[in-house]
């Protein structure tokens, strides 16, 4: 086989350049897998690698598994040597073998965003804290910020001395991290940590790994949070023969906690790097991609690049400048509608992507009127379904008897009579006598003041002995449908009758189909393996291309993605850019709101719609709002104006008018149906002008050189003599002038 033959010119040297440190800067439709699995099969078969030499990282398990199909077809015999996975994936598989240096037991659990949740909010309890002032949201969020920076409880409490609130944080991180450990059981974030921490603690450990992992590389480089960093630092420092692939236009992950940095600093770390650019698209149209490059070209912090293709020409991009929010979905509804009813396209064929989950809404009611079938995706994950988390809990506990969360869970799941009282009680005397509640249990008839109850904990500890009895031996399936049988739990949802436990009926038989397929694919699959595939799946593995239904998500759950068709709706000033990031002094935050829409537009095959409303639902009121920057930056020669002239006789008509930049006046006249509900831009933001002098009381003195509507609010553009230009919101800017 030519592993070489049909790659262009840049795909062959990335190919071809095996040793040292690489970095492919990767566009977006370049062919980066494509260059990833030769690049493999090349190691393999040209230079004589063995398999068991390379790893190969990446974020999703859809990537992973669409690279281990390609890699297999390439690479044949020795393929399955080759660890191709997910960083947590990965982790898993290490730590399995490992975390019992750090005294924890390798059939630990992993607990997924509700079950943290809940542990959180347990310790906010337990300490006295009230929830309104430490949500649960938030401690997590800081928790996760510091794992992935890789900073321990001990030493964030030592950066919060002094710091009433931030003290307060770090107990709660402290506590929790000793229930977990008490619970023998990890997060997500754990996992890249205790394996970051083995590998530093353990030397031999760190020795086998390194010389093991001869050839590294890593997909998606522009995602990866500092904690990934370090890992694969730690992993690559004997070989330094690592490889990345990235974009860094392509970065939009910030908000859990992605580094750019870690992709534009690259050759910093490594000052031996080659770097290979690949910038032929073989998926979009050249107005689409010229359309992209337009866009990006007005971020500052990125490594240059030009994509460019050889495919047609294609349309302009469609510009509908809607009503309001429902007139905007009435227009994509209709707009598919009309399309597939001529025999142009399927309903798989179309994409409605958009900033947040919550404009969904008023789209899938438009969806449902019209009879258009439609998968939705950021809505409740099937594994967070109720039923769902129950049986996992079961099967959890089964493997790990010290996870107290799953056993609080499920213990009076059905009704088996165990109250709060006697949960209390147990616990209590588990602690005395220093065992796990499980453990306390065995011997619940020793405990004076449960009695009256042992027998109930009885029943249910002697229930899952006899389903764990001969556990290796048994088919997942087998283990599976004995919870449900012995426990009594879907005969007591079947017996209920409604709608509602019908539907969850449905969910478990789809969640034995999951676990029948598992158990026909996987030879050797065991109960452990299995809790695992399912506690890191993400909603978007579950994406089904084939489905003819026209798919409703995110922009951020559509990276990876491509359709011929795409919708990108809301795209206006405080929806898209945010309104957050339109009043963060934090240039990045703003410059990743337009990688987002770099990501949106290159989402797209052929066609482009581009949508905005004059007047959106938005915080439980009518808000309108501007049409967004990004639009302005596409130039008028690849925007075709779709918007439908429509009388409004018996609506308001309201003018609004702001200065601009240039001191010329903007009208911009919209109806709405209710006035009084409208939100306009704050008179005080409209008293400053372009040339006025302010003063900041971080930035200090300045020129405001620019004035645009954005939500309720106006974005002021102002060029400070110490930083330079800003762009602050004019209601908390908080200036004055001068």
């Amino acid at each position: 086989m030519n592993l070489i033959e049909g790659l262009n010119d840049k795909q062959k040297e990335a190919v071809l350049t095996t040793e040292g440190a690489v970095l492919i800067l990767a566009g977006a439709g370049s062919g980066k897998t494509k260059v990833l699995t030769h690049r493999i099969a090349y190691l393999v078969h040209e230079m004589k690698v063995a398999p068991y030499s390379i790893l190969a990282i990446t974020f999703t398990n859809k990537a992973a598994s669409e690279m281990k199909e390609r890699v297999e077809k390439i690479v044949g015999s020795g393929a399955k040597d080759i660890w191709v996975s997910t960083f947590h994936s990965m982790c898993v598989r290490i730590l399995r073998k490992t975390i019992h240096r750090m005294g924890y037991s390798n059939q630990f659990s992993i607990y997924d965003a509700e079950d943290q949740k809940k542990l959180v909010g347990q310790i906010t309890k337990d300490l006295g804290l009230d929830e309104k002032f430490y949500p649960t949201k938030k401690t997590l969020s800081i928790i996760s910020s510091q794992k992935n920076d890789f900073i321990s409880p001990a030493q964030y409490e030592a950066q919060m001395l002094g710091d009433f609130t931030g003290t307060n944080y770090s107990t709660i991180y402290k506590m929790y991290q000793e229930k977990l450990e008490k619970n023998n059981s990890l997060d997500f974030d754990d996992l890249i940590f205790k394996t970051i921490q083995i590998l530093k603690e353990c030397s031999d450990v760190r020795e086998y790994y390194g010389e093991r992992f001869k050839y590294i590389l890593v997909d998606e480089y522009q995602d990866t949070n500092n904690s990934q960093f370090m890992l694969v630092e730690l992993l690559a420092s004997k070989h330094r023969n690592v490889c990345v692939v990235g974009d860094p236009d392509q970065s939009i992950y910030k908000w859990r906690g992605a580094n750019i940095r870690n992709i534009l600093d690259f050759e910093k770390k490594y000052k031996e790097a080659k770097i290979i650019k690949l910038e032929e698209n073989y998926r979009c149209t050249k107005t689409i991609l010229e359309t992209a490059n337009e866009v990006i070209k007005n971020n500052i912090n990125r490594k240059e690049k030009n994509l460019w293709t050889q495919n047609e020409e294609g349309e302009q991009i469609c510009i509908y400048n809607a009503y309001d929010d429902r007139d905007e979905s009435m227009f994509i509804a209709s707009t598919i509608v009309k399309e597939v009813e001529s025999g142009n396209e399927d309903y798989n064929s179309f994409a409605v992507l958009y900033r947040t989950n919550a404009q969904s809404r008023v789209i899938e009611e438009l969806f449902i009127n019209k009879n258009i079938p439609y998968q939705l995706y950021g809505g409740v994950k099937f594994y967070a379904r109720k039923e769902i988390k129950d049986i996992l809990a079961y099967l959890k506990l089964l493997v790990n008897t010290r996870d107290t969360l799953s056993l609080e869970r499920i213990i009076n799941v059905p009704r088996r009579g165990i109250g709060e009282t006697s949960m209390d009680r147990l616990a209590a005397y588990a602690a005395q006598e220093n065992k796990t509640m499980y453990e306390a249990m065995l011997t619940i008839n020793e405990v004076y003041e449960l009695k009256s109850v042992a027998f109930k904990f009885q029943a249910f500890v002697d229930m899952l002995e006899e389903i764990k009895s001969d556990l290796r031996n048994k088919k997942i399936t087998e283990i599976v449908e004995q919870i449900l049988e012995k426990s009594t739990y879907m005969q007591t949802l079947k017996l209920e009758t409604t709608e509602e436990a019908r539907d969850r009926v449905e969910n478990i038989y789809q969640f034995i189909a999951k676990a029948q397929e598992y158990d026909e694919t996987r030879e050797d699959g065991t109960l452990e393996n299995f809790l695992e595939e399912v506690s890191l799946v993400a909603d978007i593995d579950n994406y089904e291309e084939q489905n003819n239904t026209v798919k409703l998500m995110t922009l951020h759950s559509a990276k990876g993605l491509e359709f011929p068709q795409v919708f990108i709706a809301g795209v206006e000033e405080g929806v898209f850019p945010s309104y957050m990031t339109l009043n963060s002094v934090d240039e990045d935050e703003r410059e990743e709101e337009r990688r987002i829409c770099y990501v949106g537009i290159t989402r797209a095959r052929k066609r482009l719609y581009i949508t905005y409303a004059n007047a959106r639902k938005q915080f439980g009121r009518i808000v309108y709002n501007a049409p967004s920057r990004f639009i302005e930056e596409i130039p008028e020669k690849y925007k075709k104006d779709l918007t439908i002239k429509r009388k409004a006789e018996n609506s308001a008509k309201i003018k609004v008018i702001s200065k601009l930049s240039d001191g010329l006046k903007k009208h911009t006249t919209f109806s709405v149906s209710n006035y009084n509900n409208l939100v306009t831009p704050s008179k005080v933001a409209m008293s400053f002008e372009s040339g006025d002098k302010v003063s900041h009381v971080k930035f200090g003195f300045g020129i405001i050189e620019g004035v645009r509507p954005a939500g309720a609010d106006y974005e002021l553009t102002i060029n400070f003599e110490t930083v330079g230009t800003k762009k602050l919101m004019s209601k908390f800017a908080n200036l004055e002038r001068v």
